[in-house]
């Protein structure tokens, strides 16, 4: 299944995408696409009903995250060797987690926000792994038994923040809207593979990363085992996998940084696309 929400920021109500691709109003099955309600097994009801039965949503409204109300992002660095590389880095031994702001969360293509003081933008087109129920300390085979399905998301991030402020990675990822996710969260039941999903990101036209998940160094077994080993992940937390190359810190001769008018196209198999226009704010 295709679970989607749809409506004004704030206001945003469950819906999904039948087999035709028509935008159906979930809101009498479900309150929303959170917590327990993405659990393998009320997904798996959700499954044995007939979508038809649902008004259909007419127009073509704002799509927000398809997940409601999500406790954490964690993300994965440095998980694509050629990424690695082009960042000066070894592949790491051990996957290199850091968080995101749930505040910086935002509808797929929704405006990312440029204020004065962001100089160094950069995108990263990413597998999002949304958790379905509660995982602490749980080994590899059991791991994918614990996902509700995968998201499309772009870690946007400033680079000056992140790596020239001091401390932590977090600082440069986490401001409003630098984590667009969806349009649709894809159930795991129609991904057959994880580990064989291309991706792609573009910048005003020009493709600037193509990549796919078979270049993962750690697989989504490996990621979801070990962060629960130093936290618990509850049902609609949220995994950014990492990135393959093509930053825009890795440009050559120069980086290149987003700037406001710029506009930024995502995608993945099977998960969609995203559009974002960048924005100045102060």
């Amino acid at each position: 299944m295709k679970l989607v929400r749809f409506g004004a920021v704030g206001e945003e109500k469950p819906g999904l995408l039948d087999a035709q691709g028509v935008l159906r109003d979930a809101s009498s099955w479900v309150a929303d696409w959170r917590g327990t309600e993405l659990q393998p097994e009320k997904l798996a009801q959700w499954r044995g009903r007939q979508t038809e039965e649902l008004p259909a949503v007419s127009g073509a409204p704002r799509l927000g995250c398809p997940v409601a109300q999500v406790g954490k992002i964690v993300c994965v660095g440095l998980n694509y060797a050629d990424h690695a590389a082009e960042a000066g880095a070894a592949p790491p031994a051990e996957p290199v987690l850091f968080m995101k702001a749930v505040t910086a969360i935002s509808g797929p293509n929704d405006a990312i926000q440029i204020v004065p003081a962001a100089t160094k933008v950069d995108w990263e087109v990413e597998l999002g792994v949304v958790i379905g129920s509660r995982a602490t300390r749980v080994s590899e085979q059991a791991a994918l038994g614990h996902v509700a399905g995968y998201v499309l998301g772009n870690d946007v991030s400033e680079r000056a923040w992140q790596m020239e402020r001091g401390g932590t990675w977090d600082k440069g990822k986490s401001h409003d809207s630098f984590a667009p996710l969806g349009p649709w969260l894809l159930t795991a039941d129609e991904v057959a593979d994880p580990h064989c999903i291309a991706l792609w990101l573009e910048v005003n036209g020009q493709r600037m990363q193509s990549g796919n998940t078979r270049n993962f160094i750690f697989g989504v077994p490996r990621v979801i085992s070990y962060i629960s080993q130093f936290m618990t992940l509850e049902a609609g937390d949220v995994i950014l996998t990492g990135t393959p190359a093509g930053v825009g810190l890795g440009q050559k001769p120069q980086p290149v940084f987003l700037k406001p008018g710029d506009v930024v196209r995502l995608g993945a198999d099977g998960l969609g696309e995203q559009r974002q226009v960048c924005v100045a704010v102060n």
